[in-house]
């Protein structure tokens, strides 16, 4: 009788080792389904980014002639590519272009006028350059109300710029998810983000008009920021956002140690702090 029962009892462990053996097969099958699944949509998150170029893009060209009105040249890191597929979420990443994505980039558009005066702004040109002041995006934009005024004596766009331009949703959606998680530099940046109807946190925003802007004394122009700091002249007639954006980059990197120890703009850091405690200047790149 005892030897019956240890049987019975033998063949219900046997039988639960088989179940755990069979749920446990299946569990690991179920997580390498979901792994490939994951893989495969994140191989596919580079088809979402539209082919970055334009025929007018000379920011690189504009950079290299400013640096070499210097006496100095462009440097170059060898730094190793990261070959993510996603170029929105690493600071190393690059574009379609092989343009690396770092993790300060400057913006600057241009707009044109609507409404019944044209005084009001729609966004016709946006521009983006890395630190090293290689353009990283540059698109027109595709109206999405009747121009009243193209301001081509300023902004350089012209009606046969925006016939074949991009559409707007497509543009702010990548410049979103250029600005995600990094450093925006700009010259006036609230101006630039409301004509994209984009929010940028305040921490992360670097505007050389409120650093430069001296105290009891008006918000500077970029023109004249870069003539004072930089010793180059920029908005000659037609204003080009590539050599815009380019300009401000530069006047943040003179500055971007100081700038950044205050933990950006949280301190109220402006340019006068700056002299009156004789902080060095960095090199330009």
């Amino acid at each position: 009788m005892k030897s019956q029962v240890n049987c019975e009892g033998t063949s219900n462990k046997l039988n639960k080792k088989q179940k755990f053996k069979k749920s446990a097969i299946t569990v690991s099958k179920s997580k390498l389904a979901v792994k490939n699944k994951v893989s495969k949509e994140s191989n596919d998150v580079s088809v979402k980014f539209s082919n970055i170029t334009h025929k007018k893009c000379t920011g690189t060209d504009n950079w290299k002639k400013f640096l070499e009105s210097k006496g100095m040249s462009l440097k170059v890191q060898n730094n190793n590519v990261n070959k993510s597929n996603d170029p929105t979420l690493k600071p190393n990443a690059r574009n379609r272009r092989g343009k690396k994505i770092t993790k300060a980039v400057a913006m600057d558009c241009e707009m044109v006028g609507i409404g019944d005066d044209g005084e009001g702004n729609m966004l016709a040109r946006v521009s983006l350059v890395n630190s090293y002041g290689d353009c990283i995006y540059d698109k027109y934009v595709k109206p999405r109300e009747t121009v009243v005024d193209y301001r081509t004596q300023v902004s350089g766009i012209r009606p046969e710029d925006l016939k074949t331009a991009e559409e707007f949703d497509t543009v702010q959606k990548e410049v979103a998810d250029i600005l995600k998680t990094r450093i925006l530099v700009g010259h006036a940046l609230k101006n630039d983000l409301a004509v994209l109807f984009l929010t940028h946190p305040r921490y992360a925003m670097r505007d050389t008009a409120k650093f430069f802007c001296k105290k009891n004394k008006r918000t500077p122009s970029l023109k004249s920021l870069a003539a004072e700091y930089l010793q180059t002249t920029i908005q000659e007639g037609e204003h080009s956002s590539v050599q815009d954006a380019q300009a401000a980059m530069q006047l943040y990197n003179l500055y971007r140690k100081y700038w950044e120890s205050g933990k950006g703009n949280k301190s109220r850091r402006r340019i006068d702090n700056c002299v009156s405690e004789d902080v060095e200047r960095e090199p330009e790149i």
